[in-house]
């Protein structure tokens, strides 16, 4: 059996010159630094074809369907993002209405706007004490589809950029009961069907379709995903073809081959893999979990009924009982220690494991941890301002499709307080919209977002040299 990663490596030995694309002609020399330029091809002879498979690209997908226990599984090397365009879009005709979780990432509400989908927004759960997202009530999800028969898919992310989980598998229950289907943003969770010390993938709870960023826990390179198909509610036609739609027409073959080549190391090595990550992630956790201002927080359903399940891979680290605020205490981690953290909140950071990571790279986070948690102990936690937090409901005054096609007017930040958001803004990372274009601009998330700014937090969607201003629906309009 052929397979692709395997074939790439070795037609680079073989003497084919290349009168075809790409430019660079697998020619070293013609470039301005060292790239894999002789693994990088196009469709050429022998090597399949992403968007209408017949050899060794379907094979590879087959493969990755029987590991993760799919029904069919198609590669993504336009990441979770092209996916999730194509799952809602192979789900829904256009102008369906559907049930969207709230903190799902900006992708989904570009689906929404391109296919003229009418959401419903279901919030997640508060997280106490942190400025955090919890998971979604499937007792609501369950309620709101029975008060509204005409919803068509319901939408949810789990787990978050967080790690929290919701109730996949009752929520599922909700929708099979009105025979509509659960489509899951697991892009933060590709690990989880190879241990069972993370919670169960949404693949063997029910979910329809799944998407998962390989490259965000797994070995693969950036960029690439799977969209799983899992159960008959969903034609694999129809997301074949959607996938045709929002992927590039000139797929690379360096990213495919890495996701085959992820596939078959999973499926040769993955136990020993994870055996040995768990194994050291445990003993990190109990290392870091001993800070008394740096705290290492861990969700749990015993402590908050909020709260299902946790992504334990998500190292969630306060600093509310500290004097540092999250930007801070990247900064230190970064100028000090030469750690890069995943992302920065008001009150916390987030350092993501996975099963790429070595020993020496947990000593070095705990020690830098428990340096910074001895100084602590000459600060003073009282003197920061309490993080504002803008998850609350939004009230939508438009449709968002309408509020995107107006005429829109820029405005100072305070001064647009009671006005129509005309743009999506949010924090990058984690791309979950603050507001979504046609809702209503409230003086808390004006606070929220002057904080950030403060932070010097990344706030996407802002205008204006210093991102002073916001776009709103014109008077009128």
């Amino acid at each position: 059996m052929n397979k692709l990663y395997k074939e790439l490596g070795q037609y680079q030995e073989k003497n084919i010159y290349p009168f075809h694309m790409p430019g660079h002609k697998r020619n070293p020399s013609c470039m301005g630094m060292h790239l894999p330029v002789e693994l990088d091809i196009t469709e050429i002879t022998g090597f399949d074809d992403l968007h209408h498979p017949s050899g060794m690209i379907l094979e590879a997908e087959r493969r990755t369907a029987r590991l993760f226990s799919a029904q069919e599984s198609f590669f993504s090397v336009n990441g979770s993002t092209a996916a999730i365009l194509a799952a809602i879009s192979a789900c829904t005709k256009r102008g369906d209405r559907v049930l969207v979780a709230r903190n799902c990432h900006k992708s989904v509400y570009h689906a929404l706007y391109l296919r003229g989908l009418r959401p419903m927004y279901i919030y997640p759960n508060d997280y106490p004490g942190m400025t955090l997202n919890g998971g979604i009530s499937a007792n609501k999800v369950g309620r709101i589809l029975e008060e509204n028969p005409d919803i068509r898919a319901v939408i949810i992310a789990s787990p978050t950029y967080d790690g929290i989980v919701s109730d996949v598998e009752r929520i599922a229950y909700a929708a099979h009961s009105q025979d509509i289907p659960l489509i899951v943003d697991e892009a933060h969770g590709a690990h989880f069907v190879f241990s069972n010390y993370f919670p169960d993938s949404a693949i063997s709870l029910g979910g329809d379709i799944v998407i998962q960023s390989a490259h965000k826990t797994l070995p693969s390179l950036t960029q690439t995903a799977f969209l799983h198909v899992c159960s008959d509610r969903v034609d694999p036609e129809r997301v074949r073809w959607f996938m045709n739609v929002y992927e590039t027409s000139s797929p690379s073959y360096i990213l495919m081959s890495s996701l085959d080549s992820c596939v078959d190391k999973l499926a040769s090595s993955g136990k020993d893999m994870f055996r040995r990550f768990t194994r050291d992630l445990e003993e990190a956790r109990r290392q870091l979990a001993a800070g008394r201002h740096i705290r290492l927080v861990t969700p749990s359903h015993e402590e908050d009924e909020r709260i299902f399940d946790f992504d334990r891979s998500k190292l969630i680290l306060s600093t509310r009982d500290s004097s540092l605020t999250g930007p801070a205490l990247h900064r230190i981690l970064y100028d000090e220690f030469q750690i890069e953290i995943e992302m920065e909140g008001p009150d916390y950071v987030l350092a993501m494991a996975s099963v790429g990571d070595t020993r020496e790279g947990f000593d070095r986070l705990c020690e830098a941890i428990e340096t910074i948690d001895e100084r602590e102990e000459e600060n003073d936690p009282a003197e920061k301002s309490e993080p504002e937090s803008p998850t609350g409901e939004k009230k939508k005054m438009l449709e968002m499709e309408d509020a995107i096609e107006s005429s829109k007017e820029t405005c100072l930040l305070e001064e647009s307080i009671g006005r129509v958001a005309a743009d999506f803004v949010y924090l990058y990372p984690p791309a979950t919209p603050i507001l979504v274009p046609g809702e209503l601009i409230t003086g808390p998330v004006i606070r929220a977002l002057r904080q950030y700014k403060e932070l010097q937090l990344c706030v996407t969607g802002l205008w204006g040299e210093d991102g002073d201003s916001i776009r709103t629906v014109a008077d009128g309009d």
